[in-house]
């Protein structure tokens, strides 16, 4: 780069300018530093002057030294450097920062030798009370050609060299900039004589990277004009050609990424030579990691591989169902040869079939719980009616009997087929909530009314914990009191007689946290976190009945407040179910 015209004219102009730019900033750098301290010792000499007329008085009646020190504290505060006070033998009468009565006689100072012959002095020199490097300058009070003592101030050599080195950095920061500007001048003139033939390398450089849009204008009409001409003819002829080709490009790509299918197209050493955003997402890989490797490195699926071939055997279209447990995927995978229009390519096409898979599982699912579920009552009907059918009705209180319990049976049904109805409305956004601001002891204490009387004949006790002043909840307050009657009724089944349910409200870090805490059979570590989906039971040997339902519209209940809801137990010691609603005050 530096053996070019413009750096061959540039660089002298600009070590030249450095050069002097050098000697001129040692030079004043030297001066402002000698007048820098000819200024402070000059501003000194002013405030002792003025100091010394304030203690003229007191030297001269030589009484009340005692209070030299504050006053000398006080001037110190006010003029910002060390005071002292030095009688005309030389003992130190006021200090501002060290303890004069430790200080020796000051009559052999430089400073004060200079005070005492000339009226004033100063000195550069190691304090020997202080213990480090000062600036000291001391002048003369006098009265009548009578010596009255001396005032002296002091100044640390460190921080005049701060100040120093202050100025020293505004000159340098000057210095540099002004040599900046210079020497962008000097290439600013050096580059005109080389402008055009620069030009055409970034014009030549350019086209090379593909940018075939810029064009250049002649600056002259020489050799270098008629290669500029050229220039612009063969990027305009490029660029028609290039463009002809991205725009068959982009239709493809356009297509290949608004697929939700995932594409992959392997060459015949089974590289990938192209990858589409779905089969990224798919596999969950970069496109940098995937284009150029083979593809098991790529998506490290044997199975995929071994219809690959079998596709390049029968050179016909293959189809394999791929399962990606780790993933819990689904996918359809299709090899079709490319043939005569990309020979020895193959195009594979992964269609994800999870969802479809998962939604078949889901009714499957329901089918079997619901099922699970009717076949208890409707085989007590069946039974209760064939036991009328034989005879029972002959006998009043035996038929009365058998009658009662078959309206329990079709009140249990009627209730599951509610419960669903209502399940699938809260999912489906259909049941509005009512939202209002809604105490939270007055949720529980309603919850507690409601089932009071069924926890007494179940033998259990029933305690609620507020704190006094809690903030308000935004809640429906039916729907949430659905919530915490679902989760006691769930207490009150599973603990056995004697047992003890809590029910509490505290503040949680901007959120109101419910709990329901009983002592009953406890809930598996295993079964925590299904305990919320429709139908699941985690025993039913000791379900007590129900439809499992009350759990899962509980669950979308709180989460259509904006809360979240779940479960802690410890084994055999009981359970604790939580929930959290938002405050009316930060919703």
């Amino acid at each position: 780069m530096f053996y070019s015209f413009r750096w061959r004219i540039g660089i002298p102009f600009i070590l030249l300018i450095l050069a002097a730019m050098l000697a001129i900033g040692i030079y004043v750098s030297s001066y402002l530093k000698n007048s820098y301290l000819a200024n402070l010792e000059t501003h000194l000499y002013d405030e002792a002057n003025l100091i010394g007329d304030t203690f003229k008085p007191q030297l001269e009646n030589g009484s009340n030294y005692q209070s030299f020190d504050a006053q000398a504290k006080h001037w110190s505060e006010i003029v910002n450097a060390r005071v002292t006070i030095i009688g005309a033998d030389g003992t130190v009468l006021g200090e501002s920062q060290e303890d004069r009565t430790k200080m020796d006689n000051h009559n052999s100072r430089p400073e004060i030798l200079q005070a005492r012959n000339n009226g004033w002095g100063s000195s550069t020199r190691l304090s020997d009370t202080a213990g480090y490097n000062m600036l000291y300058v001391a002048k003369a009070v006098e009265e009548t050609g009578r010596l009255l003592g001396f005032v002296r101030l002091a100044l640390p050599l460190q921080q005049v060299q701060g100040n120093l080195h202050q100025i020293q950095l505004t000159l340098l920061l000057a210095a540099i900039i002004t040599s900046l500007l210079a020497a962008l001048l000097a290439i600013w003139i050096a580059s005109r004589t080389t402008r055009s033939l620069r030009e055409l390398i970034q014009a030549a450089d350019q086209m090379a990277a593909g940018g075939l849009e810029n064009r250049l204008i002649p600056a002259s009409h020489d050799e270098i004009g008629d290669l500029t001409n050229s220039f612009n003819q063969m990027a305009a002829s490029l660029k028609q050609q290039i463009d002809t080709k991205n725009a068959e490009r982009g239709r493809i790509i356009a297509v290949l990424n608004s697929m939700n299918d995932g594409v992959i197209i392997v060459n015949a050493e089974n590289n990938i030579q192209l990858i589409n955003p779905a089969a990224l997402v798919m596999f969950n890989i970069q496109e940098s990691d995937a284009l150029g490797r083979t593809l098991i490195e790529a998506i490290r699926q044997y199975q995929v591989v071994d219809l690959l071939e079998q596709c390049r055997k029968t050179q016909k279209t293959e189809v394999t169902i791929l399962e990606i447990p780790a993933r819990q995927q689904y996918l359809q995978v299709t090899a079709t040869p490319l043939g005569e229009i990309l020979p020895g390519n193959t195009l594979l096409l992964f269609q994800n079939l999870t969802r479809l898979r998962r939604l078949e599982t889901i009714r499957q699912d329901f089918i079997s719980n619901i099922s699970h579920e009717l076949r208890t009552p409707l085989a007590s009907l069946k039974a209760l009616t064939e036991t009328l059918q034989d005879g029972a009705l002959e006998d009043p209180p035996a038929a009365k009997r058998f009658l009662g319990r078959m309206e329990t049976e079709v009140d249990a049904i009627t209730q599951m087929v509610e419960e669903l109805l209502e399940l699938s409305r809260i999912e489906s956004g259909r049941v509005p909530l009512k939202m209002t601001p809604t105490s939270p002891d007055w949720l529980i204490a309603k919850a507690v009314e409601r089932l009071s009387l069924q926890a007494e004949r179940e033998g259990l006790t029933i305690e609620i914990r507020c704190p006094e002043n809690l903030p308000k909840v935004l809640a429906d307050p039916s729907r949430l009191e659905q919530v915490v009657v679902n989760l006691l009724h769930n207490a009150i089944k599973f603990t056995p007689d004697g047992g003890n349910i809590i029910l509490s409200a505290t503040l949680d870090d901007g959120t109101m946290l419910f709990s329901v805490k009983d002592t009953g059979i406890g809930i598996p570590v295993d079964d925590l976190a299904r305990i919320f989906e429709r139908f699941y039971k985690t025993d039913r040997a000791r379900s007590s009945g129900g439809t499992g339902l009350g759990l899962a519209i509980a669950r979308h209940l709180v989460e259509a407040h904006g809360g979240k809801i779940w479960a802690e137990s410890t084994g055999e010691n009981g359970s604790t179910f939580y929930f959290t609603i938002p405050v009316a005050d930060q919703v």
